[in-house]
């Protein structure tokens, strides 16, 4: 699947100043994450490997990142009456978070369904929960009534120029700490990490491959690169909870023009790779945090030769915050 060239940067939400521009403002607040890597996966994987542990970000994921640019990204007025969005986990604890560091309110509207873990986050970071039906629907709807009743200013998970911005500072820490890279695997589900991702990578090195991980169950990337137009799945199914969002009017320009390809992978891989980031990098990676390491060893990367040229490899462990019982049913399973 080979990228779209055809359009200007000038027609996308963020660009590498935007990109450099956030990674100051967020400076003072946001981890600096380590990488890490192992003989052991590299000897697996045939590649040499290198981990960008997001994980142990502030908040426990890479989300803070954008939400902290956005966050402190609001004028005083703006700010006064606090913020709004609606989220499965990461974004909500970390929009929690950063508004709390700015001593704004946070209103944050969960699927009821959303990892007890992740509930328990926003709470921990003092955000104000409000539940909502599992649906798109009843979330949209839900932060809506919300931001009519409090004039809230909404900052979406991954549609939003500021979270784009915010999350590409990953790109500029990580080629920094590891400047041989020569390919990236990133999450996606918004798509908001993978654009950052992607456009400050190929601002500081145009040759570098940006490859997307994405769930058998919610691969509507896949079928919106395939498409060449965004496309949404009526049912998602997969363990990857932060995975099950859809591209948005903002992100998917960029997802079509500078990511590569797109690797999916089943739950069983998924699984997999959590084992390993638990048993080898001793370190919690949640589902949606180890599907980059899980697209490395699936077999439609390992045997397909268009890949045969990316030898140094950087993965984003996206996140950490687990839900223990659902990880240990899994691993039965």
């Amino acid at each position: 699947m080979e990228p779209n060239h055809t359009k200007s940067s000038d027609c996308y939400a963020a660009d590498i100043s935007s990109i450099r521009e956030a990674h100051v403002r967020i400076k003072p607040f946001a981890q600096q994450t380590p990488v890490l890597t192992s003989d052991t996966l590299d000897s697996i994987a045939g590649r040499k490997l290198y981990f960008k542990c997001e994980c142990f970000q502030k908040g426990g994921a890479f989300k803070f990142r954008g939400a902290c640019n956005a966050i402190f990204s609001l004028d005083d007025d703006q700010a006064t009456k606090g913020v709004v969005t609606h989220s499965s986990g990461n974004h909500a604890a970390a929009l929690s978070l950063a508004a709390n560091l700015r001593g704004i309110p946070a209103y944050i509207v969960v699927p009821k369904d959303a990892p007890k873990c992740k509930v328990a986050n926003v709470k921990r970071y003092g955000g104000h929960v409000i539940f909502s039906e599992p649906s798109m629907q009843s979330r949209e709807d839900t932060a809506n009534k919300v931001l009519q009743d409090t004039g809230a200013v909404l900052i979406p998970s991954s549609n939003d120029g500021r979270i784009i911005s915010g999350q590409g500072t990953i790109s500029l820490e990580f080629l920094e700490q590891a400047s041989e890279i020569d390919t990236l695997i990133v999450p996606i589900s918004g798509g908001g990490m993978i654009s950052g991702v992607a456009l400050a990578a190929k601002a500081i090195n145009p040759a570098i491959r940006i490859l997307a991980a994405e769930p058998l169950g919610a691969n509507d990337a896949f079928q919106s690169k395939s498409n060449g137009r965004i496309t949404k799945l009526s049912e998602v199914n997969t363990i990857a909870d932060g995975l099950r969002a859809f591209l948005g009017d903002l992100t998917w320009p960029i997802v079509r023009d500078l990511v590569d390809d797109v690797i999916v992978v089943d739950d069983k891989e998924i699984i997999q790779a959590m084992k390993l980031c638990y048993e080898i990098l001793k370190i919690a990676v949640e589902p949606s945090g180890a599907i980059g390491l899980a697209a490395v060893l699936s077999d439609g990367f390992r045997k397909n030769p268009v890949y045969s040229e990316c030898n140094h490899i950087g993965i984003v462990l996206s996140g950490g915050n687990v839900d223990l019982g659902v990880l240990w049913n899994s691993f039965d399973k």
